[in-house]
């Protein structure tokens, strides 16, 4: 940002926003259009005939996608914006640190729960949930930190997703009271998803055929929720770092949402 510069202001940085995610789509297809208006050769344009009609064409396919990929890029801001802070405290703390903390904070819940003369079976459930929290949080740091962006959003972003989904369906398997909550919200999930989502190609009638939703079957469920979600985290905040780069945010260059 220029000295003296204002910023946008909410309006002025949707317009951004949006431009930039329309030059995004049409880098895919023309070159010199993300960035190029700043630059000694500058954007690049259509000189033949056949090249405005493609160069127009594309650019208004692009125009609807813009609209349906703005609400996830807005998701992606607010993700990265979590997730910034949280890779800061873990790179604080490192891989032995997060183990560290994850052990010491299920324990003493573990500990109090023990004290206080809960079920055999509710403690046993609580420190099934803290090796599953610990060991998913360990390997999402491991997998942030190894092997760049990819490894992040395809590895790391699955990893803490399911320290977050994983823990109360495992420690369900060993408490009925957990259970009576968890399993039957898992239920009616599951339904859902057979009869919205997974109905092209018949996989939701494969799934019912070969599978049991009971006992192990919701851990397996939930896994299979926690890797795809956590890659659309990971795309929508790497779509978020391509439309606004972190350095736009702290210098000012547009609003921050």
């Amino acid at each position: 940002m220029q000295p003296g510069a204002t910023q946008p202001g909410l309006v002025g940085a949707i317009r951004i926003d949006v431009r930039r995610l329309h030059d995004t789509w049409m880098e895919l297809a023309f070159p010199r259009q993300l960035d190029a208006e700043d630059t000694i050769i500058g954007r690049w344009r259509p000189e033949t005939t056949l090249q405005r009609v493609a160069y127009l064409a594309w650019s208004a396919l692009g125009v609807p996608l813009v609209a349906v990929f703005y609400p996830l890029l807005l998701l992606g801001f607010f993700v990265r914006f979590n997730a910034t802070r949280l890779d800061s405290a873990t790179t604080r703390l490192g891989v032995v640190g997060v183990v560290g903390v994850s052990i010491l904070a299920w324990g003493a819940l573990s500990a109090v729960a023990w004290l206080r003369n809960f079920p055999l079976d509710g403690v046993v459930a609580l420190v099934a949930a803290s090796v599953v929290a610990t060991v998913s949080a360990a390997l999402g740091v491991v997998f942030a930190r190894v092997g760049g962006r990819g490894t992040s959003v395809l590895l790391a972003y699955p990893a803490g997703v399911t320290a977050l989904f994983l823990p109360p369906v495992v420690a369900a398997l060993y408490s009925p009271t957990l259970a009576g909550v968890v399993f039957p919200g898992s239920r009616g999930l599951a339904i859902w998803l057979l009869q919205n989502v997974l109905f092209v190609g018949g996989i939701g009638d494969l799934l019912t055929a070969r599978f049991d939703l009971q006992g192990i079957g919701y851990v397996a469920m939930w896994v299979a929720i926690s890797v795809p979600l956590g890659w659309v985290l990971g795309f929508v905040v790497t779509l978020a770092d391509v439309i606004r780069p972190k350095r736009d945010e702290t210098s000012g260059s547009s609003a921050g949402f």
